[in-house]
């Protein structure tokens, strides 16, 4: 309505427009989080996973503790401060964010224990403690030819060796791409996973993580839905989001592939790493992954 009163060309073709509209064409149409096929949002989505899965309250909450520590660290120890750019705050500008404010370093398996299940409030176990928060924030990365970097005199911090997308049907399990994605991802690679030195997983749920690394060290998983003879296996707990993920850190929509990217390649280099891999799930059913080298 308020669109045919701006394309009016008369006052009498405006004022006709103006008495059509009524106050609730005035409240904002907020856009909708749930998948446009199945109605379900990623958080239902991530509560049906848990229990088709066997992933336990315990063993979510124990996950994102996990995530708040090791975020904790990172920051106290500047890692994961020196990959953030300060901004000025409004309205005043005065006030300067250099650290993540959703990250809770005292948080404890008892605190996280106490908060309701939010997508099932009577036999769910996702919960705000154990999923991520949604935040404001963006990222940037730099992507060129080797050539290229070599002409500007640029020293690139690692390279793109693979990467694999997949696709779900959103009516499964939504949030599952990555447990499909990775193994193609290494397959093109030429390695197996054993070859990776670190790991970044996005963490939109903890139910999700959980269910991906179950799903990938799982022989019924690789033989039924992968189509393999062995189980792909993953990583050793103690090198996968190392300095925690987005259920602490929080996760800005169109930015988390750039903060997870950034922060493998900067911990691949402390470490002396060779090989990294990236896993995101993603809306629509979908998943990536893409291994890196430092070269």
């Amino acid at each position: 309505k308020l669109i045919g009163y701006s394309k009016a060309k008369t006052l009498g073709a405006r004022l006709g427009t103006l008495a059509k509209i009524r106050p609730k064409d005035l409240v904002p149409n907020f856009p909708q989080i749930a998948e446009p096929t199945t109605g379900e949002s990623m958080g239902e989505s991530a509560e049906r996973m848990a229990k088709e899965n066997g992933i336990t309250r315990a063993d979510q909450d124990a996950w994102a503790l996990r995530s708040h520590q090791l975020a904790a660290a990172g920051t106290q120890d500047g890692r994961l401060t020196a990959e953030i750019g300060p901004v000025y705050v409004p309205p005043g500008f005065e006030t300067v964010a250099q650290t993540d404010n959703g990250i809770r370093s005292d948080t404890s398996e008892e605190a996280l224990a106490k908060l309701r299940p939010v997508f099932d409030r009577q036999h769910g176990s996702v919960t705000a403690g154990n999923a991520s928060p949604l935040t404001d924030g963006a990222s940037a990365v730099l992507m060129m030819s080797e050539e290229r970097a070599k002409a500007d005199g640029l020293e690139p911090m690692g390279f793109v060796r693979s990467y694999a997308f997949s696709g779900l049907d959103p009516g499964g399990q939504l949030l599952q791409g990555p447990a499909y994605a990775a193994p193609m991802a290494l397959e093109r690679a030429g390695i197996t996973m054993a070859d990776i030195g670190l790991m970044e997983m996005h963490e939109a749920f903890a139910a999700q993580v959980l269910s991906n690394l179950q799903a990938l060290s799982s022989q019924k998983f690789a033989e039924e839905e992968l189509g393999r003879s062995q189980a792909v296996g993953h990583p050793d707990l103690d090198v996968i989001n190392v300095m925690g993920g987005s259920i602490a850190i929080g996760h800005p929509f169109g930015a988390t592939g750039g903060r997870i990217t950034t922060t493998l390649l900067n911990e691949m280099k402390r470490r002396d790493v060779e090989l990294g891999l990236i896993t995101v799930c993603a809306a629509g059913g979908l998943g990536f992954a893409m291994v890196v080298e430092r070269g």
